[in-house]
């Protein structure tokens, strides 16, 4: 099995670090005219590094000059291992301590230290120029790190630190090929008969050729025509990869540094993060105030934000906080990635840490401050729960999930699964509720709806929009899966009520309905209109509505439209005219079935208009057929 793993070199200008690359690979990673010519990487070079059975370097060269320190956050934001270049002949200098900063804010893990242009000094030197790099590295992740002298121009020890970089490669934990692919932008060209080409480290995931792809954050939708490492073409990439992809249809222009590859549909940009900050010990500050701008960096990508401090008003060096990062331009980031803050202006390095939420939602002080410290320290469920809960009734979609962390999918279905079994989450409509809210939800429904049977007791039940209305926000998708779970509520089409509910009439009530039916039962075919029932029961139009609605609902009465009602009785004779009527005749014009009910055209109209609408005649031109069996 292939091994992927990236290192980086870091250190200051001049120190040497692309003579070592191009002594270490054959390749010198300065690829620029300007470059050559002035003897100093402006940008990003890269070069490989194989190892026998499969294990396989990519080398990022870093610029070490300060004026490029944004080209170098571009390269660290992948890489594995550190390769950190010391002049023997000028020792510690500047860059030295900014690169040494930002990796350890990036949480880079492990890595070595190259004593460069050894044969430049005496021999004695040497130990004097270990000793103060041993102070240096002191508390950091290169604390206990190999020191080896050597020369890129003679060719000493080189081959000892291919073998130590060999031997730190083969123990890096694998980036996850399960998660999904991402790769951020670091150099993009144009090839003559290919077009756009893209390259960047693989951070996580898979692709191969002719995938769909999407370019984030404008959502550009595109594929993959091609898919190169190292010069060399493969139909696979995996994550630890250094990777240059050809898009299909997409023109260089469209495409910066900056922007992310990855699989459709799964990973959502943002214009403010919530996240876990540090400022340097040794930050070139006084303080960092609330509502500050700085430049953050993360991958390759380069914003300017402003940073609203919680429950301070100000960083000092080496505070810690929790913070959110609001930007003009959006970015496409997940929970766990690690980033990097820079002063507004002079630039310099001042901190970093941890992205804790990409999709932030306001809430109050003691919820935002406990959502955060799990989202920092939490396990992988707590955090879940967070995220979830937070949704409220509308929950989180599946789709979504995997593209909010950086934890595995296997882990996170595996963990979604433990909850739902324990009763925490539901699933409905490819989202995962928390059961919190939909206990909430379905309280506050029955609750909204009993209220309505007791202030409208003659009403069958609640028109679903008023309810929809109590639940402000929700989707309407997920509003309804969970009106379909409360086991109280009756649905009937756009009218609920509780199960519990039947109407209940007053003994006033019981006559009028008696004195109705009897008024429409007497008038036959010619039956008066609503608002003259109301008049003959001495009753207002409304009740009129509601009574006529319940003697419907219990088929003493058909409603033929909202003015007109007849007798349950009635019906039946209409229809039995009109099966007699059709099995002499094929077919039966206005007038006909006008004098066969005895009634006059202002009624027969309605009549056939009903009977048409419910699918028991049918109009052809100016006569009605029979559909009825």
């Amino acid at each position: 099995m292939n091994r992927y793993v990236i290192l980086g070199t870091a250190g200051h200008i001049d120190h040497g670090k692309s003579a070592l690359v191009k002594a270490l690979t054959g390749t010198d990673p300065d690829r620029l005219k300007e470059e050559k010519e002035r003897g100093i990487t402006i940008d990003l070079g890269f070069a490989e590094l194989p190892y026998p059975d499969g294990l396989d370097v990519g080398i990022v060269d870093m610029p070490g000059h300060e004026r490029l320190i944004k080209n170098m956050l571009a390269g660290a934001g992948g890489i594995d291992i550190v390769l950190m270049v010391i002049a023997a002949d000028e020792g510690i200098m500047p860059q030295s301590r900014e690169h040494l900063d930002i990796c350890n804010l990036l949480k880079v893990k492990r890595g070595l230290i190259a004593i460069t242009k050894s044969d430049l000094v005496e021999e004695d030197w040497i130990p004097l120029v270990e000793e103060e790099v041993r102070e240096f590295v002191k508390g950091t992740f290169l604390e206990n790190a190999e020191i080896i002298p050597l020369s890129a121009k003679t060719g000493h020890n080189i081959d000892l630190l291919k073998e130590k970089i060999g031997e730190l490669a083969i123990n890096v934990e694998l980036k996850s090929e399960s998660g999904i692919f991402r790769l951020p932008v670091d150099r993009i060209f144009t090839l003559k008969g290919f077009g756009t080409v893209v390259t960047g480290t693989a951070i996580s995931g898979s692709i191969a050729v002719e995938a769909n792809v999407e370019i984030l954050p404008k959502g550009t939708s595109t594929r993959v025509r091609g898919l190169q490492s190292h010069g060399k073409e493969i139909k696979k990439a995996r994550a630890g990869q250094r990777v240059a992809i050809n898009l299909q249809g997409v023109s260089k222009e469209e495409i910066q540094r900056g922007d992310v590859i990855a699989i459709p549909d799964k990973l959502r940009t943002a214009y403010s993060i919530d996240a876990a900050i540090e400022i340097l010990k040794n930050a070139p500050i006084k303080n960092l105030k609330n509502r500050s701008l700085v430049h953050f960096h993360t991958g390759t990508t380069e914003l300017i934000g402003r940073i609203i401090i919680y429950d301070n008003e100000e960083l000092k060096p080496g505070g810690k906080a929790f913070c959110q990062l609001r930007f003009k331009e959006p970015v496409t980031v997940m929970t766990g990635d690690r980033y990097i803050i820079r002063r507004f202006s002079p630039l310099m390095t001042i901190g970093g840490g941890e992205i804790l939420d990409v999709s932030p939602k306001r809430r109050k002080r003691e919820e935002r401050m406990q959502d955060l410290e799990v989202l920092e320290q939490g396990s992988l469920k707590e955090k879940l729960m967070v995220k979830i809960v937070q949704g409220r009734a509308n929950g989180v979609a599946l789709a979504n999930i995997s593209g909010w962390t950086r934890a595995e999918s296997p882990d996170l279905q595996r963990e979604i699964a433990s909850l739902v079994k324990a009763g925490e989450l539901l699933q409905t409509e490819g989202r995962v509720i928390s059961q919190k809210a939909f206990d909430e939800f379905s309280e506050k429904t029955l609750s909204t709806i009993n209220t309505f049977h007791k202030e409208n007791p003659l009403k069958p039940g609640i028109p679903k929009e008023i309810l929809r209305a109590v639940h402000m926000g929700l989707d309407q998708k997920i509003f309804e899966a969970l009106l379909r779970l409360i086991k109280e509520v009756v649905i009937e089409k756009d009218i609920l009520k509780l199960n519990s509910f039947s109407i209940s009439l007053s003994a006033d009530k019981k006559t009028l309905k008696e004195d109705i039916l009897k008024i429409l039962e007497k008038a036959g075919f010619q039956p008066p209109s609503r608002d003259e029932l109301a008049k003959s029961v001495s009753i207002k139009p409304h009740e009129a509505t509601e009574l006529l609605k319940i003697m419907a609902a219990e088929k003493t009465l058909v409603r033929i439209n909202d003015s007109l009602y007849i007798s349950m009785n009635n019906h039946k004779k209409m229809m039995d005219h009109l099966s007699d009527f059709f099995s002499g005749s094929p077919e039966m014009a206005v007038a006909e079935f006008r004098d066969m009910l005895g009634t006059s055209r202002k009624f027969a109209i309605p009549f056939l208009e009903y009977l048409d609408s419910n699918k028991i005649t049918l109009r052809v031109g100016e006569v009605r057929k029979f559909l009825k069996k």
